[in-house]
């Protein structure tokens, strides 16, 4: 494949947009960098502690490292970790820490264990009432970590985390303490299992009835067979792409499977990395990495590679935490210039191991970088430029090493450079209209599907939606509108439940779409959904207008999100209510009725924290 003899300076396009980030995102972001200096200013934090604390510090310690931390002459790292063994993600942290000690150990410094955060897993509550607390374990996460922080004993943090919430819960909670450097380490992808088309397959002939219980789960235990991340690319892959390009991992060490010299090798370097940028000269604090640079950058690498649209909630709350703001206008508009360069499932056949073993995640960002389509002057954990980053990793006689990443991609079904890409958009559009402003993943949608005009039918529940199709009446054309599924109905569940039924309704050849205040995030398929609308209806959003009979129209081409409803008789229409008690109780969900309550918009990434803002400035100001 051709590659540019030099790169092309930076897109005119991702410039005006990374232009109109920083202008207003000035007075947060400089609130934010001034509490980082100010942060900075108390010098060592373990010099500040009185001895009683600093002796409950460090109470367990062996004599020599306790000697380290008495002394306050060694950097401390603190390894915060969302380690557990019911999930095949997660469940390899187990042995990090002590990897990570010896490590730390042998470059003359101390790590500990600060603290571990919930982990929980979509796809053992999707569908189920646990699924109302996956959102909000998000800002969870951040407040453990901020939690496990708070001892300010520390110098410097390592990150153990992958999955859906878990990666952006670290980060928030990360940016919160924006004067600590912070690596993140991740555990890798398990090795393939059975083909994403015939689990696929599988799945819907079961909706179908034509498969038993006994089938399916034989088949999901052949796909999700061992330990490490799922293979195909949701939420929990795109973390481990986002963090790469935004300079937060070793270079090339997202998808590098658990339990193999090569992973134990990267993690021992990454917690080696996090002392030498402690201090001195390489000292490098989380805040500085994370900017709107880097921020652009990640909207860019979700897009080339055509990743979760869950990502249009937690980046934007990742960027609020770094008093960044960003909206779905500038996902958009970056979509319409972002080449696709990746088809790995659910828009391809290929799972997350075909992708990196046909070039991966520096074969990507050099692609991007040499097209002027990333920002090449960011901070990372290696130092100053994102070109560091593409290289991939390997070892010599049990020695990590790097290498360039290669010149050509060594699966052209799977991975291109972006000059010859799969599509010349990235696949995620903004669709807005008198329903509201909603976003949808076509990357995976056939053109044909792209465009449903059709009468609404509504729901409040997935399970209202699924007695339908079970009692046969849906087969027919429609856009089944899902809602009170918003993060202040009911914790934004993910819907993807519906999936199988509504691809076997497309599949017969009915025009189907979804209308939801809800979720589908990264494994959002081949029928079209406008999802995330906002403002839910639960917030007063005018898809609580809609009743069964209107005629609704979803143009992902246009952008255009309406119900086809004569504007005045539209506008006198009440918007529905619901009894959502069932919501408030059972399975945790009463102890997050306060997040319920305080939860921002989806397009302000569904947070209940808001941004930075100086002391004398009026919270209310902020638009959480």
């Amino acid at each position: 494949m051709s590659q540019p003899s030099s790169p092309k300076s930076l897109h005119l396009t991702v410039g005006a947009i990374t232009a109109r980030i920083v202008e207003r995102s000035r007075p947060y972001r400089s609130a934010y960098l001034a509490r980082m200096v100010q942060a900075q200013s108390n010098g060592v934090h373990r010099a500040g502690l009185a001895c009683t604390n600093l002796a409950h510090g460090f109470a367990a310690f062996p004599t020599n490292e306790k000697l380290l931390l008495k002394q306050q002459k060694a950097p401390s790292v603190a390894i915060i970790s969302a380690y557990n063994d019911m999930l095949s993600a997660h469940q390899p942290f187990e042995h990090f820490p002590a990897v990570i000690r010896e490590a730390v150990r042998s470059v003359g410094a101390v790590a500990q264990f600060a603290g571990g955060t919930p982990a929980m897993c979509d796809g053992i509550t999707q569908g189920q009432t646990g699924m109302e607390l996956s959102l909000f374990s998000r800002d969870a996460i951040a407040q453990a970590t901020a939690i496990a922080l708070s001892h300010n004993m520390f110098d410097a943090a390592v990150y153990l985390g992958v999955c859906d919430k878990i990666v952006p819960g670290l980060l928030i909670g990360a940016l919160h303490f924006a004067h600590l450097p912070a690596v993140f380490i991740p555990a890798g992808p398990m090795t393939s299992g059975m083909s994403n088309p015939d689990k696929a397959r599988i799945r819907q002939q079961y909706a179908q009835g034509k498969l038993s219980r006994a089938d399916l789960l034989e088949a999901e235990a052949a796909s999700y067979h061992g330990a490490g991340t799922c293979t195909f690319y949701g939420t929990a892959n795109s973390n481990q792409m986002l963090m790469e390009v935004m300079g937060l991992h070793l270079p090339g060490a997202a998808f590098i499977t658990p339990n193999t010299p090569l992973r134990a090798a990267l993690t021992a370097a990454a917690a080696k990395r996090a002392v030498a940028i402690s201090a001195g000269a390489d000292y490098m604090p989380v805040g500085r990495i994370v900017d709107e640079k880097s921020i652009v950058n990640a909207i860019i690498a979700l897009l080339a590679t055509g990743g979760s649209t869950n990502h249009t909630l937690h980046l934007v709350a990742i960027a609020k935490a770094a008093g960044i703001v960003i909206d779905w206008d500038d996902f958009n508009e970056l979509s319409a210039v972002i080449p696709l360069v990746t088809r790995i499932y659910p828009n391809g056949d290929a799972d997350v191991n075909h992708f990196h073993a046909a070039g991966g995640t520096p074969f990507v960002i050099r692609e991007l970088l040499d097209a002027g389509l990333l920002h090449e002057d960011v901070n990372t954990i290696l130092g100053h430029g994102l070109r560091a980053h593409c290289v991939e990793p390997f070892l010599i006689d049990e020695v990590l090493s790097w290498r360039a990443a290669p010149d050509a991609s060594a699966d052209l079904q799977v991975l291109r450079g972006a000059q010859e890409p799969f599509a010349a958009d990235g696949g995620l559009r903004l669709l807005a209209g008198n329903l509201g402003r909603a976003v949808i993943k076509v990357s995976a949608v056939k053109p044909q599907h792209r465009i449903v005009e059709a009468p609404a039918l509504v729901f409040n529940s997935q399970e209202a939606f699924m007695a339908a199709y079970k009692a046969k009446q849906l087969e027919r054309d429609f856009v089944a509108v899902l809602r009170f599924q918003g993060p202040r109905a009911n914790g934004m569940p993910e819907l993807h439940a519906l999936t199988p039924a509504l691809a076997n309704l497309q599949d017969a050849g009915f025009h189907v779409a979804l209308v939801t205040d809800g979720r589908m995030s990264g494994a959002s398929g081949k029928v079209p959904s406008a999802i995330h609308v906002s403002p839910e209806v639960e917030a007063g959003g005018p898809l609580g207008r809609v009743r069964d009979g209107d005629l609704l129209r979803l143009d992902a081409e246009t952008g255009v999100l309406d119900a086809l409803v004569p504007a005045d008789a539209w506008q006198a229409r009440a918007i529905a209510s619901a009894d959502l008690s069932a919501n408030q109780s059972g399975m945790g969900r009463e102890l997050f009725a306060l997040f319920r309550k305080v939860t921002s918009a989806a397009e302000q990434g569904a947070t209940t924290f808001d941004l930075p803002l100086p002391m004398a400035t009026s919270a209310s100001a902020s638009p959480n």
